[in-house]
């Protein structure tokens, strides 16, 4: 979460697994083929020449479906499969689905999950600005057979839109109190544990966690309420930061050691701070031994995690997937912090709205983002198998939809998207990335640095342009306090600008005109910005 004046936040957000569906036209599982044998021919005898068989589909149909490697094309496997003179027909393993919203009344306060350009309580949105949500649903709502821990404040259990979706530990709901009734070192882990407070109760005391574990698996179609990215699946409340927001080191190994030790699928990480320990490393590398993902925030700092580490989310650990902020318009949130080599992903993370234990509230921060890219993790895992937390990694990066406003702030350059990750597709182009468009060197400076209570306002026009933006060389105010305000000849506003933005573009304004205006409170007077180049469409 991200609030307060001059308050550090230390809590942020973690995890996400992966499975897919298949690129094609219709669609169909990745690498999967339902093969059928011609009469008399046993599996035995063909089952190197096939692939992987997975499983007799039915004794009825006396077909198997046979998965094959997924960097062969599915026409090919197609051809390979068919000219086989022992099998009497392959075919790709197709995806029937249904075509249906939840009927949670809330969702329409979801801009991270469905965004029609509605208001997140501040600013209009950008339609489709969203991790494609409503498209992955007629793939795949959740299961119950994948837990993510929420390692956090902790989870309450209690709320309606989660109790159902909360991982329980039998052995011990139907064992005697005070007894480590299933001999796993700790007492009445019913829900998970408390590391804080030592003890086997994880509900959550302030809230942070809550909030997270909402985004990820809030119960969905269930008429009341709001929807996680699964409608359904396991969250395991793992507690050890406090009531106050913070934790240590020490509960912070325990925390993700006992997540390892009970085989969770996906480690939910909204928290970070402090510098590099090995101790913690080593906790994270363990997590990825035994095939976890580790879904970690990049941070609210607004720096460049490329130069200065945020940790645990720069751990160079296989299974770290490292997630940013961005707003309902696809810019990089101003608190963000960002890496083009150190951050994978962003995802939604200003005003997001979710549950607390003191109903619903909408919050900022990469802690708000990491758990839409955990869900999306689980959503794949319950779709699909993988052999390592990389391949997810992998897998949602490509997957991920280009957006001109983080192109050169997180590696996959764009925000997670649950449809494409599902069908193992690449996302098209940003039809409006002003990198593809004509430029013009435009030079615009604030001064350096900037006055206190001062509006700077600078005007910039090229003559035909159907659309224009403006690129920033250096891009720094005050994140949250000090803004740049875009607007187009009209004087409608299309998009806010706070923090550090280096090397970026402005949003996009229709017409031939975008205002720039600068805004500052004060105190804390930083550099300002300097503008480089216009880019403009003219067709």
């Amino acid at each position: 979460m991200f609030h307060g004046r001059r308050i550090k936040m230390f809590v942020v957000a973690l995890m996400v697994w992966s499975t897919s569906a298949l690129a094609s036209d219709p669609m169909a599982v990745p690498g999967e083929f339902v093969v059928k044998l011609k009469d008399g021919v046993k599996i035995q005898q063909v089952f190197q020449q096939l692939g992987q068989v997975k499983e007799l589909i039915s004794k009825q149909s006396k077909a198997y479906l046979i998965k094959r490697p997924l960097v062969e094309k599915a026409s090919f496997a197609l051809q390979s499969l068919n000219s086989n003179p022992m099998v009497e027909y392959a075919e790709p393993n197709y995806i029937y689905s249904i075509e249906k919203l939840p009927n949670d009344p809330d969702l329409g306060k979801l801009w991270g999950l469905l965004n029609e350009g509605q208001s997140d309580g501040k600013n209009k949105g950008l339609p489709k600005v969203d991790i494609d949500a409503v498209r992955a649903w007629d793939i795949q709502t959740g299961s119950r057979k994948v837990v993510v821990a929420v390692i956090d404040t902790g989870v309450d259990y209690t709320l309606p839109d989660l109790k159902h979706n909360i991982w329980v530990n039998k052995a011990e709901l139907n064992g005697k109190k005070g007894v480590d009734d299933d001999g796993n070192g700790f007492i009445d882990d019913i829900h998970g544990y408390d590391f804080a407070n030592n003890d086997g109760d994880p509900k959550d005391d302030h809230g942070h966690g809550s909030h997270v574990s909402g985004t990820i698996g809030a119960e969905g179609d269930d008429g009341k309420g709001i929807v996680g990215v699964n409608w359904k699946v396991r969250i395991m409340g793992v507690k050890f930061l406090s009531a106050s927001g913070s934790g240590t080191l020490a509960n912070a190994v325990k925390a993700i050691d006992y997540a390892t030790q009970m085989g969770v699928d996906i480690m939910s990480n909204s928290w970070g701070g402090g510098g590099y320990s090995k101790a913690l490393e080593e906790a994270i590398q363990r997590a990825n031994d035994a095939g976890i993902l580790f879904v970690a925030a990049a941070g609210n700092s607004s720096s460049n995690n490329d130069k200065d580490p945020h940790y645990p989310s720069n751990y160079e650990v296989d299974n770290v997937l490292a997630v940013a902020a961005i707003d309902n318009r696809g810019m990089l949130a101003g608190f963000s912090s960002y890496g083009r080599t150190t951050v994978d992903v962003a995802a939604p993370g200003v005003r997001v709205y979710s549950t607390t234990p003191k109903g619903y509230k909408s919050w900022s921060g990469t802690s708000m983002a990491t758990p839409h890219v955990s869900g999306v993790a689980a959503l794949l895992m319950a779709n699909e198998k993988f052999n390592s937390p990389k391949e997810i990694i992998d897998r949602i990066i490509f997957s991920s939809r280009p957006l001109a406003g983080l192109r050169n702030k997180v590696l996959s350059g764009g925000i997670v998207n649950a449809y494409y990750a599902l069908t193992n597709q690449q996302a098209p182009a940003d039809p409006n990335d002003p990198y593809q468009w004509d430029k013009e060197k435009k030079v615009v400076s604030t001064p350096h640095p900037y006055e206190s209570n001062k509006t700077y306002t600078f005007t910039v026009t090229r003559e035909g342009a159907k659309k224009i933006a403006v690129y920033f060389e250096k891009f720094d105010v005050e994140a949250g306090y000090d803004e740049v305000t875009f607007k187009d000849r009209s004087g409608k506003v299309i998009g806010v600008m706070t923090g550090n933005q280096d090397e970026s573009f402005s949003p996009v304004a229709e017409g031939d005109t975008i205002v720039i205006e600068l805004k500052t409170d004060n105190i804390i007077n930083k550099y300002g910005f300097d503008i480089s180049q216009v880019a403009f469409v003219t067709k």
